[in-house]
């Protein structure tokens, strides 16, 4: 049996799991950096939602925040999203490739 995930993958995988999470990361790495209130704006939730759903962001890594005043400015973690990419390459790597079948033969068909 293969080794299960480090943990860091499972967490940022539940954290772009959600399609709400994964459209406000979207809109933070398009932007470079951008508010909590600018975000609620954008996506037209409640601000405890979207602050709910930084913090999961954040917590897995994707996106930094820093404090000016009452506001929370986010941006998103390059490194963290390469190394993400990168792990999940690694796992894919790891599937076995059947080989092609060959064309024109029929098997077991009549």
């Amino acid at each position: 049996m293969p080794a299960p995930p480090p943990p860091e993958l499972a967490r940022v995988a539940r954290a772009l799991g959600d399609a709400t999470r994964l459209e406000m990361l979207r809109l933070v790495v398009s932007r470079g950096e951008i508010s909590c209130q600018e975000l609620t704006a954008e996506v037209g939730l409640a601000q405890a939602t979207v602050s709910h759903h930084l913090k999961v962001l954040s917590q897995a890594g994707l996106v930094s925040v820093r404090k000016e005043g009452p506001f929370h400015w986010y941006r998103a973690s390059a490194d963290a999203l390469a190394a993400h990419a990168a792990a999940v390459a690694r796992l894919a790597a790891r599937i076995p490739r059947k080989p092609a079948r060959p064309r024109g033969i029929d098997r077991g068909r009549r």
